[in-house]
């Protein structure tokens, strides 16, 4: 387990991007807010800096309607 541990941190240790919630999940569908959820966000004006990872990127693509890039850091 602890092996598992230390290669995640090795793969994720680069680029990090920080989103900002901008609208709200209500009256959109549920997996959208699900989305919103799995991303650490909530409310509107909440931001999060996220490891910058395909599976991130996919996610804030599927509610960047609903989301904001705020800056993309090294």
């Amino acid at each position: 387990m602890a092996e598992k541990k230390a290669a995640t941190k090795k793969a994720g240790s680069g680029k990090t991007v920080t989103v900002r919630q901008i609208r709200s999940a209500n009256r959109k569908p549920d997996i959208q807010a699900q989305t919103l959820r799995g991303l650490g966000l909530g409310k509107i004006r909440r931001t999060r800096t996220l490891e910058d990872t395909p599976s991130v990127r996919g996610m804030i693509n599927a509610v960047k309607h609903l989301v904001e890039i705020v800056e993309e850091g090294k």
